[in-house]
């Protein structure tokens, strides 16, 4: 390991939300440093199942379907039939073309 170019890896103490902590190494601070959490694994909704703490309106969701909630999509069945109308169109030209050149090849 090069020397002078890494942090400093020391002991320091994690206090959860609800009082009870414990120690590890972190290079957060300065040896024996106290790092309080606003939020832990006990507390947060991700965790508990909770939902109480998220604001549903501010989440990515959320905004999606504020914009693109109106938004009208076609069923697959529709996109089918509209896709076997699009070949049948282009089918239907490709004859047409074959029989007006056959009809000026005469």
């Amino acid at each position: 390991m090069k020397a002078g170019i890494h942090p400093d890896y020391h002991i320091v103490k994690v206090v959860m939300t609800d009082g009870s902590s414990f120690e590890t190494r972190s290079t957060y601070g300065k040896e024996g440093e106290v790092l309080q959490l606003d939020v832990d694994p006990k507390t947060h909704p991700a965790w508990t199942g909770n939902g109480g703490y998220i604001n549903e309106n501010a989440s990515q969701v959320a905004r999606f379907n504020k914009r693109f909630g109106n938004l009208k999509l076609k069923s697959a069945g529709n996109q089918a039939a509209a896709a076997d109308n699009q070949n049948k169109a282009a089918e239907e030209k490709k004859a047409s073309k074959k029989k007006e050149d056959k009809k000026g090849g005469e």
